[in-house]
C-alpha cells in the first residue's frame, strides 16, 4: 500500500513537470507567403492589326503652261489655261491590316515607355475623279476645252514609333505614339484636249508616278492586358507622307489647214499634277508579350 502510494505520487509529479516543462518552450510558426510580385509590362511583344483609312488631301492641283503657240492664234495658251486648277480625287478609303512588333519598358511603377514597328496593306484606299476646263480664244471665236483625269492611290503604309504611356491600373495602358511614317503610292493622270471650233487637232497627255514616300505620323491609344501575355488595344494614327509633282506628257495638236487661213501651224503645251499624301487610321489590335521573367497578373 505505501509503494503503491508513493509511486503514484512519484507519476503524478513527472508529468506535471514535464508539462510545465513544454509549455515554457517556443513554439514554432510558419513563415508567412513572400508577397506576389508585381506585374510588368517590360519586354518584347508582336501582334496583329486591322482597321480602316482615310486620306485628308483629297485634291490634286494641275498647272500648265505653252510650250509653243501658233503665231496667229495663240492657241497654246488658250489650252493652257483650259488645264489648270484642282482636280478632286474623292475620299481614297480602304480597309487596312497588318502586324507589329515592339518592346516595353516600365519605369517608376506606372510608367511605360517603347518603341514599336508595323507595317500594314491596304484594300482599295484610292480616290479618281475627272474635270474638264475650257478658256475661250477671242481670236478664233472657239473653246480650248481639257479634260483631265486623276487618281491616286496608297499601297501600303508602315512605321517607326515611339510610345509614352501611363498605367491606369496595372492592366490599363493609355498612351501616346510618334514617329517615322512611309508608305507606298501611286498616281495616274491624263489630259484630252480639243477645240470646239475644230481650227485645231486634238491633243492627249499622260502621267503614270509610283514610289515609296517617307514622312511622320502622330496618336495614341489605349491596351489592356485582359489574360497572362496578352493584350488588346484600339489605337488612332494622323500620318503624313508629304507631296509630288510629276510632269504629264506635253499636249500638241496641228492647226486644221481647211478652216484657219496659211501661216497657221499648231499649238503644245506641258503640265505638271502635285498632290498630297496624308489621312488618318483607325485600327484595333492584339499583342503577344513575350515577359521572360515577369509574373501573372494580380488577379489571374
Amino acid at each position: 500500500m505505501g509503494k503503491n502510494f508513493c509511486a503514484a505520487t512519484f507519476l503524478v509529479c513527472y508529468f506535471s513537470a514535464a508539462a510545465g516543462f513544454a509549455a515554457d518552450l517556443p513554439s514554432y510558426k510558419a513563415p508567412p507567403p513572400p508577397p506576389p510580385p508585381m506585374m510588368t509590362w517590360t519586354g518584347f511583344y508582336v501582334g496583329l492589326n486591322a482597321g480602316g483609312t482615310w486620306g485628308q488631301s483629297n485634291s490634286a492641283n494641275l498647272s500648265s503652261f505653252a510650250l509653243f503657240n501658233d503665231p496667229l492664234w495663240f492657241q497654246g495658251n488658250a489650252f493652257a489655261s483650259s488645264a489648270w486648277g484642282a482636280v478632286p480625287t474623292s475620299n481614297a478609303s480602304g480597309f487596312i491590316g497588318g502586324g507589329q512588333i515592339g518592346y516595353n519598358w516600365q519605369f517608376g511603377g506606372s510608367f511605360l515607355t517603347g518603341v514599336e514597328a508595323d507595317i500594314q496593306g491596304i484594300a482599295a484606299s484610292s480616290g479618281r475623279s475627272s474635270v474638264t476646263g475650257v478658256a475661250f480664244n477671242a481670236l478664233t471665236g472657239a473653246m480650248a476645252m481639257t479634260t483631265t483625269d486623276v487618281s491616286k492611290r496608297l499601297d501600303y503604309l508602315g512605321t517607326v514609333r515611339g510610345r509614352l504611356g501611363y498605367l491606369v491600373t496595372p492592366t490599363l495602358l493609355a498612351y501616346g505614339t510618334g514617329g517615322l511614317a512611309y508608305g507606298g503610292v501611286g498616281l495616274n493622270a491624263s489630259q484630252f484636249s480639243f477645240d470646239t471650233g475644230a481650227f485645231f487637232g486634238a491633243g492627249i497627255g499622260n502621267t503614270t508616278f509610283s514610289n515609296t514616300l517617307v514622312g511622320w505620323t502622330a496618336g495614341g491609344g489605349v491596351e489592356w492586358m485582359f489574360m497572362p501575355g496578352w493584350s488588346a488595344k484600339g489605337e488612332y494614327l494622323y500620318y503624313d507622307l508629304g507631296s509630288t509633282t510629276n510632269n504629264l506628257a506635253p499636249v500638241a495638236g496641228l492647226a486644221n489647214v481647211f478652216n484657219l487661213p496659211p501661216g497657221s501651224i499648231g499649238y503644245a503645251y506641258a503640265s505638271n499634277v502635285s498632290s498630297r499624301y496624308n489621312g488618318h487610321i483607325v485600327r484595333a489590335g492584339v499583342n503577344y508579350h513575350f515577359n521572360w521573367g515577369s509574373s501573372a497578373l494580380p488577379g489571374f
